[in-house]
């Protein structure tokens, strides 16, 4: 028997800022929250760890937090994913109100610029008799907190770089994710949705 998947959101390979927007998706049943509770950052966290700064630091502290750690995480990612997703559906002009986030644009960025410096690492030279120097990276807090910062960084600069030119919403029926067009041609975020839009217009 296959197990049950680790996030219910859907992962599509897009830039993690984007993927952390499509935690809320839709379908035929409406508009879904793949971060509605603590357990579900957890999930998301341990789907996503390979794509993630700290990798093994971060699975490990996924499964071994205690659920105050992962609650106060959890809150952080859906706070940024709120952010991130006001601040898209900005640049893009996005004209849906499902799934929007309610949040002003200049909420939006104190949030997220809150969040981007909230968890700072620090290089340390290491350089033990006998052997060569090496570089470690320290920090203050845990894996989680560090990964949303990171996340936080990475938003800023899709939002707010030369690739936020490339961001778009999907208008395809029904549908409220994210995507960054990496083609001139590309409509839509996946063939399902343009398969639907088709169609809808035929």
């Amino acid at each position: 028997m296959d197990a049950p998947p680790l996030t219910t959101a859907p992962v599509l390979g897009e830039p993690m800022p984007v993927e952390l927007m499509n935690t809320v998706w839709a379908d035929r049943d409406g508009v879904h929250d793949a971060l509605a509770a603590p357990g579900d950052a957890r999930g998301w966290l341990t789907a996503l760890h390979e794509r993630l700064p700290r990798g093994a630091d971060l699975a490990a502290w996924a499964r071994d937090a205690a659920d105050v750690e992962v609650a106060e995480v959890w809150s952080a990612l859906r706070a940024l994913r709120d952010a991130t997703r006001a601040l898209a559906a900005r640049r893009t002009a996005d004209p849906r109100t499902a799934g929007a986030s309610g949040m002003s644009s200049q909420d939006a960025l104190d949030q997220l610029n809150a969040l981007a410096k909230a968890a700072p690492e620090w290089p340390v030279l290491e350089w033990p008799d006998g052997a060569a120097p090496t570089v470690t990276s320290q920090a203050a807090q845990n894996a989680g907190q560090i990964v949303v910062s990171w996340l936080a960084r990475e938003a800023i600069d899709l939002i707010g770089g030369s690739r936020g030119e490339e961001l778009r919403a999907c208008l395809a029926p029904g549908c409220v994710l994210y995507f960054v067009r990496h083609h001139p041609r590309r409509e839509w975020c996946s063939d399902n949705c343009g398969n639907r839009a088709r169609q809808a217009r035929h």
